[in-house]
């Protein structure tokens, strides 16, 4: 059995798309998500996998929506920046990590993205 690193690795690798390797055990993919590209940064730091992305700028989706989104989603979250940039970020134990639960959490973690970009271009 492989370690956390290599098996994180060999996914991204795997990936269609903008994928690269930034520094030891960081990586980087960018991918389409409601129509732009998001740039997904994924790293293993203090015994998790994290990963995180920029999602809209300021002023774009409600912070009762975010809340919402942060009770009722697993394994992510929604944040703000002072200056009120929404970003999503997540963490998956290392033990936790296998080639299925890695694109579990990194399709969670693009789709929540993608919902929150949705909502916030509006109907």
């Amino acid at each position: 059995m492989s370690d956390a690193r290599t098996t994180v690795a060999d996914y991204i690798a795997s990936l269609e798309g903008e994928t690269r390797t930034v520094a030891f055990a960081e990586w980087g993919i960018t991918l389409d998500a409601a129509g732009w590209p998001l740039h997904v940064g994924v790293a293993i730091r203090d015994g998790f996998l994290r990963a995180q992305a920029a999602v809209v700028a300021p002023g774009r989706l409600e912070e009762h929506d975010l809340l919402w989104w942060n009770r009722t989603v697993p394994l992510i979250r929604f944040s703000h920046s002072r200056a009120g940039e929404v970003w999503i970020q997540g963490e998956l134990p290392l033990s936790a990590v296998s080639a299925g639960e890695l694109d579990r959490f990194l399709g969670l973690l693009v789709l929540a993205a993608t919902q929150a970009r949705e909502h916030a271009e509006g109907p």
